[in-house]
């Protein structure tokens, strides 16, 4: 009998009514507003009512570095927080709100999937509660600001060569990547190069992502840098008296969202911004409502733990002051079989057949990114967890190769079938991560705000992706000296570099040793709080692929969605 799709298994949940999701919660029912039947928003007084409440561990899911086709961090998340529940445990899941941009092209949805999923998925994975329309409507409302600036004849004096402020859409549209504005005639506008950029792409989201209340947000948006003058000075949304509407128009998008999994574990879903260029995490006020409201809460990063959890630990912990106490690192038989070098896989075809047959020799080819990935999570103070995702097709030989590799760098590991049998596959791992989230914590940040923006780079280079050393172009040069020179010293670091090798190289696989770091270009998010140096050639607008998802979405002769994956 053939497993049943994520859509078929979404539709057979039996969801409890969201408002007694949120009473074992413990929230108060004056701080929620219904969306619908199956799903509610939480106000920020939250923060201020629950703080006496006893303190949730605090777990975080990352992963090796991933193939094309992802490793199952959000099945994980949500797995593993469904099996604390087989064990006694009260958890709460916090993850992103998916992009419809991935959900229509190539990646499909990011509710999870199998048995470890949140539900409604079609909800989740479509429109939500708006936020990301929120999002987009803020975003694009301080673009047209910014031209009709320049139209109405550019008081602030900015140098049109260097707007840095594009327009945003939370679809994939290669097309807008690059466009012209202002054509036709002198009432039309000023005409000048620009673009759009994916929604999740948008400063405005990872202000939103970092922020932690809604005064705090005015400041973020009122900081935001929209383009420089003449005279190299940057210009601000405060400047062109924008960012308190755009403030009026995050007003309940700065809300999170709560739903449930299949097994009717709470999951806060919100924000979600993009994992190459921004941090890739959910929100930083969803977190500090969710660790007041059980035993665990399980959060995750984006891409591997080089990128989401490097951001999740150095930018997510230093804003909202909580430190994790324990960390999962989500492996797989295929992504180590990857990291040998001997297969390739790319999204949307089937899987070599040499990878699928057993050879756990294959798995220990791949065994130094498993290795460097678990010291990229020591190196903060946290304990380790290695999650074993096991797929239908793999081979107890290859998982004991996993095993044993975890075990030899002194971390806890589990096989998790989560995927297949729910929260009851992941008791293994649960037990495992309530045993290291036990241990002392030891959290410590890579590096201080204090440090040079330089220094902060090349300790990231060096220390997390094992670089020799970094180059910079003279642009990036002169724009780090900019930066510096404006005030933005003391900003993280968020590297925008390819998810698909610890280098910047995505050919290069495994934990590559013997190169230096390429940064070409470096902007400054003043707004969220980072400066991201570009190390690469990064798509902040996805392209639709030749068989995109969208293609098989459609509604039955009930009325009812299909084809969403």
């Amino acid at each position: 009998m053939a497993f049943p799709s994520d859509l078929e298994i979404a539709r057979g949940a039996k969801l409890k009514p969201i408002q007694d999701i949120a009473g074992e919660m413990g929230l108060p029912a004056h701080l929620l507003e219904p969306y619908g039947r199956d799903v509610m928003k939480v106000g920020l007084g939250a923060i201020d009512e629950l703080v006496d409440a006893p303190r949730a561990k605090y777990v975080l899911v990352s992963a090796i570095t991933p193939t094309p086709l992802g490793e199952g961090k959000t099945t994980t998340t949500v797995g593993l927080g469904q099996g604390f529940k087989h064990l006694g445990h009260r958890a709460t899941v916090a993850i992103r709100q998916p992009s419809m941009g991935p959900t229509l092209g190539i990646k499909g949805g990011a509710a999870g999937g199998g048995y470890s999923q949140v539900v409604p998925m079609e909800l989740l994975n479509l429109h939500l509660t708006g936020d990301m329309h929120a999002v987009t409507a803020a975003h694009n409302l301080l673009a047209a600001m910014v031209d009709n600036h320049l139209h109405q004849g550019n008081a602030l004096g900015l140098d049109v060569g260097e707007i840095t402020w594009r327009r945003v859409l939370d679809m994939n549209d290669r097309s807008l990547r690059n466009i012209v504005v202002g054509l036709g005639a002198k009432a039309d506008g000023v005409t000048r190069q620009t673009g759009f950029d994916i929604t999740a792409a948008s400063e405005v989201m990872a202000a939103l992502a970092l922020t932690t209340g809604l005064a705090d947000l005015r400041e973020r948006l009122g900081r935001i840098v929209v383009g420089y003058t003449t005279g190299g000075e940057p210009v601000t949304a405060e400047q062109l008296d924008t960012a308190g509407a755009m403030t009026v128009l995050l007003r309940e998008a700065i809300k999170p969202n709560i739903m449930q999994t299949l097994e009717n574990t709470p999951v806060l879903v919100h924000c979600g911004p993009f994992g190459n260029i921004a941090t890739g995490n959910s929100s930083v006020v969803a977190d500090l409502i969710g660790l007041r409201t059980g035993d665990y809460l399980v959060t995750e990063a984006g891409f591997g733990a080089d990128m989401g959890a490097e951001r999740f630990f150095n930018i997510k912990c230093r804003v909202s002051g909580e430190a994790p106490d324990a960390a999962v690192l989500v492996a797989t038989v295929r992504a180590l079989k990857a990291h040998s070098g001997k297969f390739r896989i790319v999204a949307g075809r089937p899987l070599p057949e040499d990878l699928l047959a057993e050879n756990p020799d294959d798995v220990h080819a791949g065994a130094a990114n498993l290795r460097k990935q678990i010291e990229n999570i020591r190196m903060h103070g946290v304990s380790p967890v290695v999650a074993i995702n096991a797929f239908p097709g793999d081979f107890a030989s290859e998982h004991a190769v996993i095993r044993e590799i975890a075990e030899e760098m002194g971390a806890r590991v589990a096989v998790s079938t989560h995927f297949s049998d729910g929260g009851a596959g992941a008791v293994e791992l649960a037990e495992a991560v309530a045993e290291a989230a036990e241990e002392k914590s030891e959290f410590q940040l890579l590096y201080p705000s204090s440090a040079p923006l330089r220094e902060k780079i090349e300790t990231i280079a060096t220390r997390v992706y094992g670089a020799d050393g970094v180059s910079y172009s003279p642009a990036a040069r002169r724009q780090l000296d900019r930066f510096e020179r404006n005030g933005f010293g003391e900003l993280p670091i968020c590297m925008a570099k390819t998810h698909l090798s610890i280098s910047s190289d995505p050919s290069l696989l495994g934990a590559p040793t013997g190169w230096t770091l390429p940064v070409r270009e470096v902007r400054a998010s003043v707004g969220a709080g980072f400066v991201y140096p570009i190390c690469g050639d990064m798509r902040t607008m996805p392209g639709l692929g030749a068989s995109p998802a969208a293609t098989r979405i459609d509604l039955d002769a009930d009325g009812e969605i299909v084809g969403l994956s």
